[in-house]
Parts: structure tokens; sequence; C-alpha cells
């Protein structure tokens, strides 16, 4: 399964399931007249908004590299987890506010069956499109379907607080603001999480230790102490990446000769790890 059939996919079985927990959620929030449940609505149906934005990146992240975008349209996927943070950071200053002024006003709601069942299932379905979200991810690499994994379980864990807080409605006149300001947090969180992994993502970061390991061994293996390999970048545009590093040879070498040993050296990674690489090749003793 590749990164954007796995998106698709992802992001259809979240639209759908979570439009229908949405609905659940507003329907009980309005008639047991609770801020937290409809909160929670909102917080479970920007899951099926942030999973119709990673579609349309999908879409877009699938179009072939062109002379505008030679490096292809791979960031797309980071801009929809950025678009979706955005959401979740929008949505949760609304309720944090309107928790605060219920509160203020001393408002208590009295909750029913229904939203407890209601609420129980929830946690029940958003872990598991969690699950499902991580498993895609892992099988992909999707960055945005592992964004909207914790997008998932940020709502499966509100919806958790709100079932034990709503065992206690009774004993605490303020236990509906108090939780509509928790989920505001967990919003809070999670656009910060997925913002954070997108930043760093995007500004760079050093090469894995693995992938620099694999490679100076292979290299050794071959060459020995002939050649000598250092200085690696690597540039991540999610649909491929690109490495470029440095190799000392030896003084009298040809041209022909460093060529060949660079051209080998790429050639073995872009087999073994589907990476794009570039190698500047440096004299091994500095000219005097």
């Amino acid at each position: 399964m590749d990164k954007v059939k796995g998106g698709y996919i992802e992001g259809v079985v979240s639209i759908i399931v979570n439009t229908i927990l949405a609905a659940f959620k507003f329907w009980v929030g309005i008639i047991t007249g609770s801020l937290a449940l409809v909160a929670d609505g909102w917080h479970t149906l920007s899951d099926s908004i942030s999973s119709i934005v990673l579609i349309i990146a999908m879409k877009l992240m699938s179009k072939k590299a062109d002379k505008e975008h030679p490096f292809g349209h791979g960031r797309w996927e980071q801009i929809a987890a950025l678009f979706i943070a955005f959401i979740l950071g929008i949505i949760g200053y609304d309720f944090i506010k309107e928790a605060i002024i219920r509160f203020n006003n001393r408002e208590m709601v009295h909750y029913g069956v229904a939203a407890i069942i209601v609420m129980s299932f929830s946690v029940v379905a958003k872990e598991g499109l969690a699950q499902y979200a991580f498993y895609i991810a892992r099988k992909t690499g999707n960055e945005s379907v592992k964004a909207d994994g914790w997008h998932h379980r940020s709502d499966a864990m509100a919806s958790l607080i709100v079932v034990i807080g709503m065992l206690f409605a009774q004993q605490f006149w303020w236990i509906d603001s108090v939780l509509a300001a928790v989920v505001a947090l967990f919003l809070f969180y999670a656009a910060y999480e997925i913002v954070k992994e997108t930043v760093v993502k995007m500004l760079g970061r050093e090469p894995d230790k693995e992938l620099i390991e694999k490679v100076t061994a292979h290299v050794k293996a071959i060459y020995h102490d002939t050649l000598h390999i250092h200085h690696f970048h690597i540039h991540d545009y999610v649909t491929q990446k690109e490495l470029t590093m440095h190799i000392r040879l030896d003084n009298n070498m040809t041209i022909e000769k460093s060529h060949k040993i660079a051209s080998e050296i790429e050639d073995y990674i872009q087999k073994e790890f589907n990476i794009i690489t570039t190698i500047h090749v440096e004299p091994l003793e500095p000219a005097r």
C-alpha cells in the first residue's frame, strides 16, 4: 500500500465514522444542554474536516514533479497537517471561552443514560480509528495519516474524561464547564503535537543514524580505508528524499574513476533506501 492509497482509505473511513459519532454527540448535547458534549461533538466533527483536508492533500501530493516543482508536491502533506492543527486551535479557543462563561454563570447540566451510552461508544470507536490510522501510517510512512491518528486518540481521551465526569455530575454543578475546558485543552495539545512534528520536518533534521551506519559499513566493506565518507545531509520532500554527502578519495585518482565510485555508492543508496543521492568528491590529502 502506497502513501496516497493509504491516505485515501484512512480518510474515507474516518469521515464516515466521525460524522456518525458527531451527529449522536450533537443530539445528546442539545437535549441535555451540555456544552461538554457539544464541544466533544465538534472535536469529532473536526476529525471529518481534517480527513477531507487529508484526502485533498493526498490528491495534490500525488502529482508528479514538474518544471516548477522539481522535487515533487509531497509537502502538501505537511501543509495539510498544519491546516488540521489550525482547525483544532480555533475550535479549542471557542470552547474554552464558552466554558469560562458557563462557569461564571454557575450553570448545571443533568445527563441521561443515552448520553453515557453515546460517549462510551465514542471512546471505543475513536480509539479503534486511532489504531487503524497508526497502522496505515506505519505501513506507508504517511505523516498526515499519523497526525489524523493522534487527532482520533485525543478525541477518544477527551470522550473518556467526559464519561467519567458525567458519572459525578450530580455532585458537582461545575462539572460540565470543567469538562468542556478539558476537551478544549486536548484540542490545543493535539494541535501543538501536530505543529511540532510538522515544523521539525519542514526545517530539516539530521539523517537517521541507521542510514548513516549502513551506508558507511557498505562503503568500508568495498573500499576499505581508501575512501572516507562524511558530511551527511538529508532533504525530505515527503514523496522523495535526497541525500548529500562528501567522500575523500586518493589525490592521484582520475576523474573517471572517482565518478565511477560515486555513482556506485549513489546506485546502492537508491536501490537499498529509495533515496536519491548527490556525492561531492574531495581529495584525501588537501593541497598544500
